[in-house]
């Protein structure tokens, strides 16, 4: 077995250099969407049902961009493909989104941004373990949640720089100017950081990962384990699902629970076909093993999935709400076409850029202490 080349500070940039623009584009949508909807005539009580294209798009993209991915070779690369098409079409977005001038069409677009992100950003995830000898992984991903930080701020705060230096703040016809050439140096920022990534670095071919003796031969066995399953489960995720429907007016729940229930029993069906499909003669099926890998997830891993199902609620009321809020409350507006009500958007997006800093010094010199002190997770 060979082993992958030792990749200098260069290589180590290049690798994760388009994620600084993936995340500027992350962090604008974060930051501004609200007072985007709001501007174009929704409502507070609008902005939940709006914004539901952002978790739902990542819940059925990722998966699937993640599967795809591992398994597709052309003569362009395994990532890279994923990684301009996925930014084309961000950049496209990023564009158009301040021109929206009614609020369906920003609904659409935002479903369009989102995916398009989600399709560049998954791959960058396992480009670090593709490129990468193993003792060079932590130097790897330290330099892509750099580059996830500096990008976070950079988009989060740039609206506010831009008020700070005299561009308009008023949406007198349509989004802010502020907002506007925001989203379109975004635009431009992600297409070219991604360029880059996919101009400087060359990936390893097949047989050049089989040489380092990286060839997945476990790829079928979450499908054989699935295959062995009986639906029991899967039968109780669906009542699950149709007791969180029913449950939605007899509790007088938001409707937005309705949402909650339909893809617990989505995932229940899904989980039928999977093992009907891992017990066929086509075992190898994108569904089967999406489904089978989520079956077999190691325990750890799902103990990190109760976390993150609770970060991840936070994280989409604070991006949600913070900005009319904060725009009602501390400048003493509702009213989004007001330069007082886009002051304090700017300066949510002030507030989100401190949180990303922080939380990027923390992962990269807190935690890596914490963990030496703490020791593995058992």
């Amino acid at each position: 077995m060979t082993e992958k080349p030792v990749q200098g500070f260069a290589g180590l940039w290049n690798i994760s250099f388009g994620f600084l623009g993936i995340q500027i584009g992350f962090a604008l949508q974060n930051a501004n969407m609200s007072r985007i909807f709001q501007t174009l005539g929704g409502s507070l009580d609008d902005l939940s049902y709006l914004w539901v294209a952002a978790p739902l798009t990542g819940l059925l993209v990722q998966p699937i961009i993640g599967h795809y991915s591992d398994r597709t070779w052309t003569r362009f690369g395994r990532r890279r493909p994923y990684f301009f098409a996925g930014a084309l079409l961000a950049a496209i977005a990023l564009f158009a989104m301040p021109e929206a001038r009614v609020l369906w069409l920003a609904a659409v677009t935002l479903w369009v941004l989102d995916a398009s992100i989600n399709v560049s950003m998954e791959p960058f995830r396992a480009f670090v373990g593709d490129m990468l000898r193993k003792d060079q992984h932590t130097a790897g991903y330290a330099l892509q949640t750099a580059f996830i930080g500096a990008g976070a701020v950079i988009g989060s705060i740039f609206p506010y720089l831009l008020s700070r230096a005299g561009v308009s703040g008023e949406a007198l016809s349509g989004v802010p100017d502020t907002v506007r050439y925001s989203f379109w140096f975004g635009g431009a920022a992600l297409l070219l950081t991604v360029l880059w990534t996919v101009g400087t670095v060359r990936e390893y071919s097949p047989e050049q990962m089989a040489a380092f003796g990286e060839r997945d031969e476990a790829a079928l066995q979450p499908v054989r384990a699935l295959a062995t399953r009986s639906f029991g489960s899967s039968l109780a995720w669906i009542a699950a699902g149709v007791a969180v429907i029913v449950a939605v007016p007899e509790l007088g729940l938001q409707k937005e629970v309705y949402l909650l229930g339909a893809l617990l029993a989505a995932y229940g069906a899904a989980s039928i076909a999977a093992i009907r499909l891992a017990r066929g003669s086509n075992p190898g099926n994108a569904l089967s093993a999406i489904v089978g890998d989520f079956a077999g997830m190691p325990l750890v891993m799902k103990r990190l999935a109760l976390v993150q199902f609770f970060s991840w609620s936070a994280l989409f009321i604070m991006w949600i709400f913070t900005t009319p809020v904060v725009a009602q409350y501390m400048y003493g507006s509702s009213d989004p076409t007001s330069a007082a009500y886009n002051a304090g958007g700017d300066w949510v997006g002030v507030m989100f850029a401190a949180y990303n800093a922080i939380a990027a010094v923390a992962a990269l010199l807190v935690l890596p202490r914490l963990a030496a002190r703490i020791g593995k997770v058992k």
